[in-house]
């Protein structure tokens, strides 16, 4: 594993960040409005909604962010793939699991849970929009072009030899 020099890294990590903090005033926003529609019922609702939201969105990013860990390495592809794929795949059967287990529970209101749930979702959409918008990313990124253009090289001589002129 080497340090990660993907291009991507800075706009997954100021999505992570960015999403934390609006997590936080989601939450209290689902607290009060939750408590306000069903008393207790609603603030757990609520709270609870917002953090299944927050954590299986930021597993994609996390995924990602470790996957880019082994940026370089021969295996980087399978890596990656595996690391992300398997993070989609894990969330998509906990996120079942935990929606089976919650739905009759006493203890929730699902249409606050529901309404919250979203509320996150579009909350985590909206940043990953304003964060990618906003970051410069290069059109190509990752790569290293040539010194020499192989056309200013005479045949038969390598570039330190016969390079360009330099007026």
């Amino acid at each position: 594993m080497s340090p990660s020099p993907v291009t991507s890294t800075p706009i997954l990590r100021r999505t992570l960040i960015w999403s934390a903090i609006a997590t936080v005033v989601l939450a209290v926003a689902a607290a009060v409005v939750g408590f306000v529609v069903a008393q207790e019922q609603g603030l757990v609702s609520g709270l609870l909604g917002v953090l299944i939201a927050a954590v299986f969105l930021a597993i994609t990013g996390i995924s990602i962010l470790v996957a880019n860990r082994w940026y370089g390495e021969p295996l980087y592809v399978q890596f990656f793939f595996a690391i992300v794929l398997g993070g989609w795949l894990l969330k998509l059967i906990v996120f079942f699991l935990v929606i089976v287990v919650l739905k009759d529970q006493p203890w929730v209101n699902p249409v606050v849970l529901f309404v919250s749930i979203v509320a996150g979702v579009l909350m985590s959409l909206i940043i990953d929009g304003i964060v990618v918008s906003t970051m410069r990313l290069p059109n190509v990124s990752d790569t290293s072009l040539p010194e020499v253009a192989p056309e200013d090289v005479a045949p038969g001589s390598s570039p330190a030899q016969d390079g360009p002129e330099r007026p």
